[in-house]
């Protein structure tokens, strides 16, 4: 599942609500609404970080004057949200049991997975 985009800002832990992109010809930083794509030369900006963004000297900044708002949920956000739930939710497959030795535990392997870790028994 895709996790909601942050602000670019170093610790700054706040949603993404806005794109900053430089136009570097023409000396001009321009915020506006969030990008539906993060790009790699703009800069994700939470709403405190994008209404106070300030320029170099001889730069033009130009800022959306509306609301900036988080993006609602994509279809895929939910689909993947399901699907991880589900996958939590599934209980893991049981081994197959030997129906001629009920009473005996099953032979210890030297290695064993659960998931995608694998348990190594110390050494003596």
């Amino acid at each position: 599942m895709r996790s909601p985009r942050r602000c670019s800002r170093n610790g700054c832990p706040r949603q993404a609500v806005a794109t900053l992109t430089y136009v570097y010809n023409e000396s001009t930083a321009v915020v506006g609404p969030l990008a539906a794509f993060a790009e790699p030369h703009t800069y994700d900006l939470c709403e405190p970080h994008a209404r106070s963004l300030t320029a170099p000297r001889g730069w033009e900044v130009v800022r959306h004057e509306g609301e900036f708002e988080p993006p609602p949920p994509t279809t895929d956000d939910l689909v993947a949200l399901a699907e991880a739930v589900r996958e939590a939710a599934r209980p893991a497959p049981r081994p197959p049991q030997d129906d001629q030795n009920h009473s005996a535990p099953p032979a210890a392997s030297p290695t064993s997975r659960r998931g995608h870790l694998r348990v190594i028994p110390p050494t003596h």
